[in-house]
């Protein structure tokens, strides 16, 4: 029987959204980085942001780990895939530790992921005018639930050492393995209910080698390594690879475009990496930038923030050319949130301008200044679409501040969505090879929506 994997590994939590998860993740993989260790990162939930500062402070692509929209086994086989060989696992949580899907169980949250990987939880605590207190807030997440390790606590906008001292004092088990102070002119840029993304913010290297040396100086880096190396072996079940099915014949390789620029980067690498073992080749390209869209066989257009880059979308009519030619051809379009947006007749900005953007959904995108939607949500096609037949289930997540109006109600929709929390709606506009939908899927939850893509865009193409 082969040996189960050591993969030294940590989770940072937190008890509230807010309190510092992100700044603590990239001043330890910095740091660390700094000390040449190979890193894998991790980020519970679907948030798309912080895995943009994971990949500027590790140098490497961040994993989204969700138990909700991927289940058990799909988390532990993306897990122990991307964390193969690598000396240190960091696995940044979501909102407060024990927060999830449920307000009555931890399913969906950052402790449930814990327990399944088997790894030692370190909670992040904003310690703002905090003292004896830090040792109730320990003691309150240690009992919550006994099967959690929590395995030490780190103290965000700490006064200084001396403050820092007293909460060691206060809290020895267990240990505060170091804190952060506060460093305003070091923070990063925040949009809605969280950072701006790495990758459109103009974040300087020298910001994250900053805080590399913040935490080589404040973080117990020797610590926390120990703990990380404490952690169980993984169990054997929990290897579980994404293979294409042995039917699948995968000399016939599908190319499909992948938008991506700083209006368009928000993807789970598990579903890109799911289209790659299904034979596909995926080209990048930018709609913001290049002059037309490269020679492929299907376009999947994530979300992101096109109304920051709206005035340029709009003129760059040569891109929005090729695309609607690419549509009228019959090529197959895939496209969630901001893709569904730039796919609209236009995209009305907060100043009140409307640009006019591809035209392939009749209806215009108006951004807001208040959440629209937000949360999980599971969509069962009501009829074929390019990722498959009727009755084709998958899980996602909505975050978004813009809606459709003016929308052409003769527009078919394949979708019905059921909100985590709240009315089921129909949507997943259809029009010939165009599938639109404001809802981020994880085709971890149903593989045979990602087969399905890739099927329909080598269908295609072969036609």
């Amino acid at each position: 029987m082969a040996a189960k994997p050591v993969i030294p590994r940590l989770v940072l939590g937190a008890i509230e959204s807010g309190a510092g998860k992100t700044t603590a993740t990239v001043a330890l993989a910095a740091a660390l980085r700094a000390r040449g260790l190979k890193l894998a990162m991790f980020k519970c939930g679907p948030d798309y942001l912080d895995p943009s500062y994971h990949r500027r402070a590790a140098g490497i692509e961040s994993h989204n780990l969700d138990g909700w929209m991927m289940g058990r086994q799909a988390v532990c086989a993306t897990f122990s895939r991307a964390a193969a060989g690598c000396d240190l696992a960091i696995i940044e949580g979501m909102m407060g530790l024990f927060d999830g899907a449920e307000p009555a169980g931890d399913e969906g949250s950052t402790a449930q992921l814990a327990k399944w990987l088997g790894a030692p939880v370190i909670a992040v605590v904003n310690a703002t005018g905090m003292a004896r207190t830090i040792g109730a807030v320990a003691a309150g997440l240690r009992s919550f639930d006994p099967e959690l390790h929590l395995a030490g606590l780190v103290c965000n906008r700490v006064g200084g050492r001396t403050h820092l001292e007293i909460l060691r004092a206060a809290c020895a088990d267990p240990p505060i393995l170091g804190g952060l102070p506060e460093t305003p002119d070091a923070n990063f840029p925040e949009r809605h209910l969280g950072l701006v993304s790495a990758l459109d913010a103009p974040l300087p290297d020298a910001l994250f080698e900053r805080w590399a040396e913040i935490g080589a100086q404040w973080l117990d880096l020797d610590a926390i390594l120990r703990i990380a190396r404490a952690a169980p072996p993984i169990e054997a079940a929990e290897r579980v690879q994404i293979v294409a099915p042995a039917h699948r014949n995968l000399q016939a390789r599908a190319r499909i475009g992948i938008a991506f620029d700083e209006a368009f980067h928000f993807y789970y690498e598990d579903n890109l990496n799911r289209l790659k073992a299904l034979g596909a080749e995926l080209e990048f390209f930018s709609p913001v930038h290049d002059a037309r869209i490269p020679a492929v066989d299907g376009l999947y257009f994530g979300g992101g923030y096109p109304e920051i880059a709206a005035e340029r979308l709009s003129s760059n009519r040569a891109m929005l050319d090729s695309i609607r030619e690419f549509a009228r051809c019959g090529g197959p379009i895939y496209a969630e949130c901001g893709g569904l947006m730039y796919l609209s007749r236009a995209i009305r900005t907060l100043d009140g301008r409307a640009w006019p953007m591809a035209g392939l959904i009749p209806a215009e995108a108006v951004m807001s200044d208040r959440l629209a939607a937000l949360g999980y949500a599971e969509v069962t096609t009501r009829a074929a679409s390019i990722l498959g037949p009727a009755g084709l289930s998958f899980r996602g997540h909505q975050f978004r501040y813009s809606t459709l109006t003016a929308l052409d109600e003769t527009i078919e929709r394949v979708y019905q969505v059921k909100p985590r929390w709240g009315a089921p709606f129909d949507e997943g506009f259809r029009a010939s090879n165009l599938l639109a939908s404001y809802v981020h899927a994880h085709w971890a939850s149903n593989p045979r929506a990602a087969e399905g893509f890739v099927d329909s865009c080598r269908g295609w193409r072969v036609g």
